[in-house]
């Protein structure tokens, strides 16, 4: 598992990257993150997911909030 400074590197690289990539402020960014499963998963050292890398995982909660989309009409 990564210590927590690493890991709170990773997570500000993602949130950039999702704030870049949906177009969003940087606060909307982090409130998408911190409430997706996605951030469970990777805070979850059984899942591996630590080790993917940042745009993955972006691609991930992109994924995530889509299918959110796709439930909820």
């Amino acid at each position: 598992m990564l210590s927590d400074l690493l890991m709170w590197n990773k997570i500000g690289r993602i949130v950039t990257l999702l704030q870049q990539r949906l177009d969003v402020s940087s606060e909307r960014a982090l409130d998408i993150f911190y409430t997706s499963r996605t951030n469970e998963r990777l805070h979850d050292p059984y899942t591996g997911l630590y080790l993917m890398s940042d745009l993955y995982i972006v691609d991930e909660v992109i994924r995530e909030l889509q299918s959110n989309t796709d439930d909820n009409p």
